[in-house]
């Protein structure tokens, strides 16, 4: 990506001693958390000269060697429990003027109810790094031209991207798009490296395409950006938010003071909704995006092909063709509307079609989302360890017909019926597995009863090759065996890319069964 680590040597000897008033940032800065955007945050802050102090919980080896090379830079580390008894993580070091936090701390953390009584501010790494684009600014200018030969360019606009499922997908579809445009750009955010190091960093962008969950907005109260898209809600993280109305706030958040346009997405009215509460600057449009026709100020498909009646003259009569159907990697259906709210995004921002056609066409998803694996006796093996949610599992069953499933997993809370009632017709079985397996064994047999279930009962090393042996026996030639779990992967595997490889494994050794089995 071209960023490096910012050091404080950079920040002191360029930006000058007032740096910290100059960018809204106070002298005494505590950081909570010692993970990787803990750590840009520290080091960034105490390069502007704030007296920084980063509190955890954790005391292990690796916050203890992370805790000493901050040391090497006069940032005070308090892990574990205090002298007192205490926690650090739940005490707010005296004379703390804010607070910055890593993603995930809930907002009713003792950390932030102590801040809160204190009247001080807490804010997240996305806030802190919106604060900070002019100095980074500064700091390219200082160093002259970039590596490209280009002129400094000044602070870098902000596409950003939010939604229960396709974020990552959208923004790096989005990437490729501005990259194909010719645009310096890159995918950061809830991705990647720490958005604080891309800012300052010393490579040169004239866009970012930025991917913000619901905790980063939740702490970024200033954040204005020139365009912004939420791509759909449901149900999550509501453990974190407290209810589905506290949640939706807070990825509406993202359209605060939009200055061009507001993608929404038209068959999830939620999206829409959030646009008409948000105040934006004058003169920013809503704009939809829909897999049927679109309407004026909106894209949409049309006989295959993407088209746009939102960035064009006479949006009433006219319509721009952008890219066909086939140009989307995997064409199914919630990927072509990440397709299509990508493509907003880069209309808004003045890109023209054949870039839209071009990055599209170059874009190549990560693995685990929707990845083809193998066919196996004419039945192909799709893995979508991704869909850790019913939202996200709902939009892979639907791009495949007959489905056999193999899903199950830790639930987070979730309930299955909606789900289940919405994929019955198409699902020839399922298979599950994981912890919660009988809150979807139940939803199976409320509202798909004549659909085979496999109840997979163990948590082995082998229970996904197992699991799609299972499967294997359901399928028939032309059938898809489907990995969306609809689940979070914690109670079996490490992370949803840990289950995605073994689902992969599986296949593959199934194919060299089948094959020895066919000689």
């Amino acid at each position: 990506m071209g960023s490096r680590q910012v050091t404080s040597s950079d920040l002191a000897a360029v930006l000058g001693p007032d740096a910290l008033g100059r960018f809204g940032l106070p002298g005494r800065i505590t950081v909570a958390g010692l993970g990787i955007s803990g750590i840009s945050a520290a080091r960034a802050l105490a390069g502007l000269g704030a007296r920084v102090t980063v509190v955890d919980n954790g005391d292990g080896d690796a916050h203890r060697a992370r805790a000493a090379e901050l040391a090497e830079l006069g940032i005070e580390v308090r892990l574990g429990h205090l002298p007192d008894g205490a926690r650090a993580g739940e005490t707010l070091p005296e004379g703390t003027e804010l607070v910055v936090t890593s993603p995930g701390w809930q907002p009713e953390s003792p950390l932030f109810v102590a801040a809160a009584a204190a009247g001080v501010d807490v804010v997240g790494d996305v806030e802190v790094a919106w604060r900070l684009r002019g100095a980074g600014a500064e700091l390219r200018a200082a160093r002259g031209a970039a590596a490209d030969g280009r002129a400094p360019a000044g602070p870098a606009e902000w596409l950003a991207i939010t939604g229960t499922n396709g974020k990552t997908t959208t923004t790096q579809m989005l990437a490729s798009i501005l990259t194909a445009a010719g645009l310096r750009t890159a995918a950061v955010g809830n991705i990647g490296t720490p958005i604080i190091d891309v800012v300052l960093g010393e490579q040169e962008y004239d866009v970012l395409a930025v991917e913000l969950s619901s905790y980063q907005l939740h702490w970024a109260p200033s954040l204005r950006v020139h365009s912004a898209a939420v791509l759909n809600l449901a149900p999550d993280h509501l453990d974190w938010h407290g209810s589905m109305q506290a949640y939706a706030a807070d990825k509406g958040r993202i359209y605060e003071g939009n200055r061009v346009a507001c993608v929404y997405n038209v068959a999830d009215k939620a999206t829409e909704d959030l646009v008409v509460e948000a105040d934006v600057e004058e003169g920013c449009r809503a704009i939809g995006f829909t897999l049927g026709a679109p309407g004026p100020s909106m894209l949409g498909v049309v006989d295959g092909i993407l088209v746009d009646r939102a960035f064009v003259e006479n949006r009433q009569k006219n319509a721009q063709e952008l890219a066909e159907v086939a140009d989307v990697n995997p064409p199914a259906p919630h990927n072509i509307a990440n397709a299509l709210a990508a493509a907003a995004l880069a209309r808004a921002f003045g890109v023209e079609p054949r870039a839209v056609r071009d990055g599209l066409r170059d874009f190549r998803p990560d693995a685990h989302r929707v990845a083809y694996v193998d066919e196996v006796a004419s039945v192909t093996y799709i893995d979508d360890s991704k869909a850790t949610n019913t939202h996200a599992a709902e939009a892979s069953l639907a791009a495949f017909e007959p489905v056999v499933w193999i899903a199950g997993g830790l639930a987070k809370g979730a309930t299955f019926d909606e789900l289940v009632k919405n994929a019955a017709k198409r699902l020839r079985g399922a298979v599950l597995i994981g912890a919660d397996r009988a809150l979807i064994a139940d939803a199976l047999a409320r509202h798909a009863p004549e659909v085979p279930v496999v109840d997979l009962d163990r948590t082995d090393t082998g229970a996904m090759l197992a699991a799609v042996r299972e499967a294997a026996a359901l399928a028939e030639p032309g059938d898809t065996v489907l990995l969306a779990p609809a689940c979070a992967s914690m109670d079996m595997f490490a992370n949803y890319n840990k289950r995605g490889d073994a689902f992969a494994d599986a296949v593959r050794e199934l194919a060299a069964e089948n094959a020895a089995d066919t000689v």
